[in-house]
């Protein structure tokens, strides 16, 4: 990094903030100094708010953060006083939580409340929710306006939102991705557990949000990139053993189980197909492991 461009990249951090963990780029004052993990005060499009500063904004963060990233400044390093009083907005959220459900209730409407963020100044109060069909909230957002003398807003989720708000831990025994790292929700669908071979049974492929495990799709174009590459099911390979046909294919390790003439079946590397010589014909039966998704 030269000298000229120091003050520049340092000036410039990504913080992580509010209840949605959401990413955006920040500046700093040239003379102070914010490292990777400190807990400071930004000013955001919302109020003031508590962040967590992650690392320096390079052009490969920005091009991560992508055209939609928020850009804020930063206030000051988070002090004992700070602390203090984001124990006191935690505990507001708590009674603002059971309050507004009582409203909810009272009015019946037809919604369940998730969750309540109240912005570290004070500014508004943020209210998450799951519905199925659409709610005229107006008249509940000035009687809550009206009792808790702030800015009210309401934000509808999904069950996936729902997750990324209050899970922990999913099935490997790490935090959910949703709420970890993950900054949107990847479109997962069965062919991609399909394809990797993974169980079907919903109970062990679908995350706490009760849908698909957004990890299924994390190797999907490495599976999906080698199965394009090899010789699919039903395909009559020659090796150095001899001719055979393919029944299945294991596609991270990019092996391929051959069966030949004589009745042998044998794992076979793909480096050492010698040839192809016809393809899969379609009226034939398929391979055990073979899957309509899968061949090509």
């Amino acid at each position: 990094m030269s000298e000229t461009n120091q003050p520049d990249d340092f000036s410039r951090v990504v913080v992580r903030y509010g209840l949605m963990r959401i990413l955006g780029e920040f500046t700093t004052r040239p003379r102070d100094t914010v490292r990777r993990g400190d807990a400071v005060i930004i000013r955001t499009d919302r109020g003031v708010e508590w962040g967590t500063v992650l690392s320096q904004s390079t052009s490969r963060t920005q091009d991560w953060l992508g055209g939609e990233k928020r850009i804020g400044r930063i206030l000051r390093l988070a002090s004992d006083e700070d602390r203090r009083l984001r124990d006191e907005v935690s505990e507001r959220e708590k009674q603002y939580f059971v309050d507004a459900e009582r409203v909810i209730e009272h009015r019946k409407l037809q919604m369940k409340l998730v969750d309540v963020e109240q912005v570290f100044g004070g500014e508004r109060i943020v209210f998450f929710y799951l519905a199925e069909k659409r709610i005229d909230f107006r008249e509940l957002v000035r009687e809550l306006a009206k009792e808790f003398n702030a800015r009210i807003e309401m934000r509808q989720m999904g069950v996936r939102d729902e997750a990324r708000l209050l899970a922990d831990y999913g099935d490997c025994g790490k935090p959910v991705c949703c709420n970890t790292h993950l900054t949107e929700m990847p479109p997962v669908s069965m062919k991609m557990a399909k394809l990797q071979k993974a169980t079907l049974d919903p109970a062990k492929i679908s995350g706490r949000c009760g849908r698909l495990k957004c990890c299924l799709r994390y190797e999907y174009e490495t599976y999906e990139e080698n199965r394009r590459e090899m010789p699919s099911v039903g395909t009559t390979v020659v090796t150095k053993e001899g001719q055979g046909r393919v029944l299945s294919q294991e596609l991270l390790s990019r092996h391929l189980l051959v069966s030949y003439d004589d009745g042998r079946r044998i794992l076979t590397s793909q480096n050492d197909i010698v040839t192809v010589v016809s393809k899969r014909n379609h009226g034939n039966k398929r391979g055990p492991d073979s899957d309509p998704d899968q061949n090509q």
